[in-house]
């Protein structure tokens, strides 16, 4: 079951010259900033309410952000939904004929499992699917 918005992703060429607009003229506040070196990307982080803008600065020309970049340019990358259960969501989508990008949730440091909806099955929206840890 789809919980919320967790986040919209948007790719920029500079983290810095992008929050002059999302938190300087526009007034978001920044969280922090980390960088994920196993996607090769820097991440600045804005709350919304209870979801985020998330600014994606590629660190690493080949990543799949920085392909991403070099491809499209600067624009938003993706919708993130948080899920209860991301199996059974995979697994109902994948049911439905949906086209996963992930045939198993990645993880990240924080223990967030995260896959993948591809943007051919979700009217060209890349779709990111989020289980946060409990506890």
């Amino acid at each position: 079951m789809v919980k919320r918005i967790d986040h919209v992703a948007v790719v920029v060429e500079n983290l810095e010259a992008a929050l002059a607009f999302w938190r300087d003229a526009l007034g978001l506040p920044l969280t922090r900033t980390e960088r994920n070196e196993t996607e090769g990307v820097a991440i600045a982080f804005l709350p919304v309410g209870e979801s985020e803008i998330e600014l994606l600065e590629p660190t690493d020309a080949e990543s799949g952000i920085g392909r991403y970049l070099a491809k499209r340019g600067q624009g938003m990358h993706h919708v993130c939904v948080e899920v209860d259960d991301i199996e059974g969501t995979m697994a109902r989508l994948t049911a439905h004929g949906v086209e996963l990008i992930n045939e198993t949730p990645r993880l990240r440091d924080d223990g967030t499992r995260y896959a993948f909806v591809h943007p051919r099955s979700a009217s060209g929206v890349l779709v990111e699917l989020y289980q946060k840890p409990t506890g």
